[in-house]
């Protein structure tokens, strides 16, 4: 307190501070005692700031300071000279028992050090302040972090338009005010907004408004800002199955505050954009319709009261559901390129919607009939490579049903497709050699041959003709031209035999047999057959009458026999009597004289003939006359003059008989010439030496044919097979029927017979 002084200073006794006394900056507090009071109380004092000159003498302020709380920024404040006289200002302090406060004042030398400071008539009124407006209590404000905080002011009391309405936190820190509403004339609402606001942000705020006349201060409110709830670990796997997983929350330890009033997962695909948020109330969670062999990242969200309660995803679990069973097999499986040894197939592209897992195979089996039957299949399965939808099988056989189907596996299950059926192309060879003839069969006969086959074990299609050619390529017979002229025959598919007349006895034929298709033939197959050597024969036409007869001899006309597959090599002449008491033989029919026999043996034996002669072959190169009984210059052999005891003279009907010889010909009576000269063959081969014994239709009852030849077959890589000779059942019984008594009994009048031998063996 000063008293008077200069004319300058104001009359009385009050606090001052005389500014050109301190250095610049320098600082007088006035500090109150503690005040706490349970209703509403004013504040007042009275200030003036002159200097002379008009300069400051610096600035003049008020603090609240709440009892335990920094000092923190000032509430009111006035700078610079405002004249001689005195001021009045107004402290409206809304502080309440049990808090306490303070009232500090400040006065700061400017640095013109001009002037003076003055203070008196400081006054706690128990009624409002008429001059500064009063606060409402102001409330806590709590937020989570990120969010805003907003506090709202509401006063009552004379406001002025240059009110400053001002937020002040303790730290000394000032926000203005975001807006200020006039609720009525006397009442206003000051709103104050913190822009996402952190965990450094949370102290203590009030509302302060300033003007000249003074300030109203509120009470201290906390913004309180809360962290929003984060699980430390990650959830636990359980279970994992093709569509759900299903997982432990494990929230037991978390960051941040609670309480947590939600929990929720959030998943999503580690290589998707989206993810999805379900709530939860359990601590196990089975998440529904996942995608197969997917990897998923959940995480477990945690919420606390308030808007932005919800903290950030907890650590992540990555895991991966497992595949399911694919959806089905693939379809539109085609050709795109048929060839007869290959084949070229595709279908639909493969996509995860029906595979159902990233780990798959694609496996493509075909199979087809070998051969002929069905007792051979050959199959095959090829695994595709990734992505393909395209695939060339090789090495087929032509015009093959092919069994194709696709099988789409994983490791879950597989899923077959149907089978579906190609057919490869025709081959240009329809037949591969001889190898695709499995058998052919052969039965021959003197001028016929038998021919049988089988269809080829590779047709390599379908087989529309077969064709067969054969010629003549070596013959016993020298009369036969060899080779002979090549001829062909065409039968249809569905004829696999064919007979071939007009052969020639004892001559080897080549045939060659080959199959067509649509592309051409194929391969030929080729074999040798031989005709069997049928019986020489004499071309007489009708018996002719002898040339002259005398009591001991016969005198007629020899012709040259037929060899008919093999050379003649001899002639002999056989004698046989005609006995008219007994059984005339039947005309046309055969009979055989396997044991050349002379004329004493015939007798002993009672037999009806004997051999009169043997001649070669070069001396019946024509026909010439030939005398029985008489003729030792012809080879006769002895006793072929003796006539049997009971004639005197032959008799007419049964001059000799000819009989080229040959080694398995059996003695054969010409058909031709009944009671004349027959052409007669010799006793038959051996069982080894046949090679069919066919019955040839074109024989009459009771004939007789024998055959030889050397086999010779060639085929390509194939074997053949003969069929089996047949026995000719009235060969045999004839054949015992003319070994009978009562045929080497027969009283017939002696006859000639004459015989020729092949060169083939030896004469008997």
């Amino acid at each position: 307190m000063m008293p008077h002084l200069t004319a300058d200073l104001p009359h009385g006794s009050y606090l001052m501070v005389n500014s050109s006394q301190h250095a610049p900056g320098q600082r007088a507090h006035l500090l109150f005692q503690a005040l706490s009071e349970n209703d509403t109380h004013c504040l007042q004092f009275s200030y003036f700031m002159y200097s002379r000159d008009g300069r400051s003498p610096g600035t003049l302020s008020a603090y609240v300071r709440v009892t335990g709380v920094p000092l923190g920024s000032a509430v009111w404040n006035s700078s610079g000279s405002h004249g001689r006289q005195w001021h009045q200002a107004e402290l409206a302090v809304s502080l309440f028992w049990p808090s306490e406060y303070q009232v500090l004042f400040e006065a700061v030398v400017s640095s013109e050090r001009r002037g003076y400071f003055g203070l008196d008539d400081i006054l706690l009124l128990n009624y409002p302040c008429s001059k500064a407006p009063h606060f409402s209590r102001l409330g806590d404000v709590e937020v989570n972090a990120g969010q805003n905080a907003t506090f709202q002011c509401v006063a009552a009391g004379k406001a002025t338009e240059a009110e400053r309405f001002l937020m002040q936190r303790q730290s000394g820190e000032v926000v203005p005010a975001t807006s200020v509403k006039h609720i009525s004339h006397r009442r206003f609402l000051a709103t104050f907004q913190l822009d996402e606001v952190s965990k450094e942000e949370q102290d203590l705020y009030r509302c302060v408004t300033q003007s000249s006349r003074g300030s109203g201060v509120s009470n201290f409110a906390e913004l309180i800002v809360k962290e929003p709830p984060t699980p430390i670990a990650p959830p636990q796997l359980l279970r994992a199955g093709s569509t759900y997983l299903i997982i432990q929350l494990n929230t037991n330890s978390i960051i941040g505050d609670g309480p947590i009033v939600r929990k929720e997962i959030e998943y999503r695909m580690t290589s998707g954009p989206w993810s999805e948020v379900h709530a939860v109330n359990m601590q196990t969670y089975k998440l529904w319709h996942l995608d197969p062999d997917t990897e998923y990242e959940i995480s477990v969200l945690l919420t606390r009261p308030g808007e932005g309660g919800t903290g950030k995803p907890g650590p992540p679990l990555i895991s991966r559901t497992k595949c399911a069973e694919p959806m089905r097999a693939p379809k539109g499986l085609a050709f795109s390129e048929i060839q007869s040894r290959q084949l070229t197939l595709q279908w639909e592209p493969l996509g995860y919607n029906l595979t159902r897992c990233h780990t798959y195979t694609v496996s493509l089996c075909y199979r087809y009939f070998v051969g002929t039957g069905h007792n051979q299949t050959f199959r095959e399965c090829v695994k595709m490579e990734r992505n393909a939808n395209r695939y060339t099988i090789k090495n087929l056989l032509p015009y093959k049903n092919i069994h194709v189907k696709l099988i789409l596996s994983n490791p879950e299950g597989r899923k077959e497709g149907k089978e579906v059926i190609f057919q490869t192309d025709e081959d240009g060879e329809s037949a591969r050699g001889g190898a695709l003839f499995p058998k052919i069969q052969w039965a021959p006969l003197e001028d016929m041959i038998f021919l049988k086959w089988e269809e080829p074990v590779e047709p390599n299609g379908l087989i529309t003709q077969y064709e067969i050619s054969y010629q003549s390529i070596e013959s016993s017979d020298p009369a036969v031209n060899v080779p002979g002229p090549r001829r062909t025959v065409s039968k249809l598919r569905n004829e696999t035999y064919h007979v071939f007349s007009n052969l020639h006895p004892g001559t080897t034929y080549l045939f060659s047999v080959r199959a067509r298709t649509g592309k051409g033939f194929g391969q030929t197959a080729l074999t040798e057959i031989t005709t069997n050597i049928s019986a020489p024969t004499f071309d007489y036409g009708d018996m002719p009458s002898p040339l002259s007869e005398s009591e001991s001899t016969i005198t007629v006309l020899l012709r040259p026999a037929q060899g008919r597959g093999a050379p003649i090599s001899t002639y002999q002449v056989i004698v046989e009597e005609d006995r008219p008491k007994k059984l005339k033989r039947e005309l046309g029919g055969q009979e055989c004289f396997p044991v050349p026999l002379t004329f004493d043996d015939a007798v002993s034996r009672g037999s009806v003939h004997y051999f009169g002669a043997e001649l070669p072959a070069s001396s019946l190169t024509e026909a010439k006359p030939f005398t029985v009984g008489d003729n030792p210059a012809a080879g006769a052999q002895e006793g072929v003059s003796h006539l049997l005891p009971s004639h005197e003279q032959p008799q007419r009907g049964n001059p000799a008989e000819l009989r080229p010889d040959r080694p398995q010909s059996c003695l054969q009576r010409d058909q031709a010439s009944p009671g004349g000269v027959t052409a007669l063959g010799g006793d038959g081969p051996d069982p080894g030496d046949l090679c069919g014994g066919a019955h040839r239709p074109d024989y009459p009852p009771g004939s007789h044919h024998c055959c030889h030849s050397e086999r010779k077959t060639r085929q390509h890589d194939q074997s053949h097979h003969q069929l089996p000779p047949r026995e000719d059942a009235h060969d045999e019984r004839r054949r015992q029927e003319l070994h009978r008594p009562e045929h080497a009994a027969g009283g017939r009048a002696p006859g000639a017979l004459l015989h020729g031998h092949p060169q083939l063996r030896q004469p008997r």
